[in-house]
């Protein structure tokens, strides 16, 4: 089974390494592919909305048809680490075609993204960067992969 991040913008600074390390550790579980959408829309200024209609045009574009879509939002649903691996790991076990986690920009998702999603999780309550989140799904995927192979980086 795929799994595709999809995610607005570039890590840039201090994250940018501890990014890379734990989606290429993820990687020795999952077929794991991002894809970076640019963020904003033309011109500075741009009102929110507008600016998440362009960034929800180019993250749908960039999602397989046959993919299930879980948005990253601040209001989804909380979830453990195990429950994320049972997730992914029912998915596998149904040989779906892929899973597709989609973080937004600076203003969130647009509605039509939402729309396209099965389901809504939240990494935390607290409202975090886009880096911080690419970091955090980074490595509860890694983390998810441990806990299907029974490997003994998961404590909890």
């Amino acid at each position: 089974m795929k799994l595709l991040v999809v995610v607005v913008g570039k890590v840039k600074g201090s994250l940018a390494e501890a990014v890379r390390e734990y989606e290429m550790r993820a990687g020795r579980y999952w077929k794991l592919d991002v894809v970076e959408v640019a963020a904003g829309g033309p011109g500075s200024g741009a009102p929110a909305e507008r600016v998440r209609e362009q960034e929800g045009a180019r993250i749908l574009a960039k999602i397989p048809a046959d993919h299930e879509v879980v948005a990253l939002t601040r209001v989804g649903e909380a979830s453990s680490s195990r429950n994320l691996a049972a997730y992914l790991e029912e998915k596998g076990t149904r040989s779906a075609p892929g899973v597709t986690f989609v973080i937004g920009g600076a203003f969130g998702l647009a509605e039509p993204v939402l729309r396209r999603a099965k389901k809504q999780l939240s990494l935390s309550a607290l409202t975090l960067p886009h880096e911080m989140a690419r970091l955090v799904l980074a490595e509860q995927l890694y983390r998810a992969g441990t806990i299907v192979r029974g490997e003994p980086y998961h404590k909890g």
